[in-house]
């Protein structure tokens, strides 16, 4: 879905970085975009989300090119794993689909600042699920140490894009700053993100994707139409499925929920609190 997102910017003439853990994979979809888009400009830049350190050094090596941050669209996500922690000893769920991109987007959060304008809001995309609606936060176990369960632990991670996305909001909109940032449910997609199923599952989901799933590309439509249709522009704190503005779980609107999550996620990274 990724791919397929970063080919539908290309087309309307942005410039595009893709960032990734796969290199191999990464130039070949450059590659790709570029042999079907005569529009636009598609390069790959290494980036591992599950090491704070790599996500600091591509932040470094994207500043030092003085370019501007117009739309950041934070994709990078895993689902079913077995327990498996990163090299920063963060649960893998929880640091590749929330934290390693909560890092990312505050370290970033200045260059959108500077580069959206009123009428042109800079915007940020936050790639969530509908498993968000069974996501339960535990502040006392994020990396979930106590018990692990995969569905658990990326439910939760989705719920705290969710969180992360309405505060964050919040403060943006307080401090006046022309930057919008949504939580997108793209709805059920054919990728390869199924491959943790358990066999029978797997197999089982074949016939059924054909019918019912998304393919990549129409569930990448619902972040282009997120990051660059104008109707969006200046809307921001919103769960947004199939383009439209959703309700999201009870959970998500809890205020105190979000600032505590926002706090300890800072503290986990190494961020001063905003």
């Amino acid at each position: 879905m990724g791919f397929e997102t970063a080919k539908h910017l290309a087309s309307l003439g942005m410039h595009v970085i893709i960032a990734g853990n796969e290199r191999e994979e990464g130039s070949a979809a450059v590659r790709r975009i570029n042999e079907e888009c005569s529009q636009g400009k598609v390069e790959f830049v290494f980036m591992d989300l599950t090491s704070l350190t790599s996500v600091r050094q591509f932040v470094q090596t994207f500043r030092g090119r003085r370019l501007p941050l117009h739309v950041l669209i934070n994709n990078a996500g895993t689902m079913l794993v077995s327990e498996k922690r990163t090299e920063d000893d963060f649960e893998l769920h929880f640091c590749l689909n929330y934290l390693g991109h909560f890092l990312l987007t505050n370290l970033l959060l200045d260059v959108l600042k500077t580069s959206g304008r009123q009428g042109n809001c800079s915007r940020i995309i936050n790639m969530s699920s509908a498993t968000h609606y069974a996501g339960v936060i535990d502040m006392e176990d994020l990396n979930r140490r106590t018990y692990y369960s995969s569905h658990a632990a990326y439910a939760q991670s989705k719920l705290a894009l969710v969180l992360f996305t309405y505060y964050l909001q919040e403060q943006l909109t307080a401090g006046g700053f022309p930057v919008i940032v949504n939580a997108v449910d793209p709805g059920m997609v054919d990728t390869a993100l199924y491959d943790n199923l358990w066999s029978l599952a797997k197999m089982l989901k074949k016939p059924i994707a054909k019918i019912l799933f998304r393919t990549p590309a129409e569930g990448a439509s619902i972040s282009t139409y997120a990051g660059a249709a104008a109707e969006m522009e200046g809307v921001g704190g919103f769960y947004l499925y199939n383009g439209e503005k959703t309700q999201s779980s009870d959970l998500s609107y809890d205020s105190e929920l979000q600032a505590k999550l926002w706090k300890k996620s800072c503290e986990l990274v190494g961020l001063q609190e905003a």
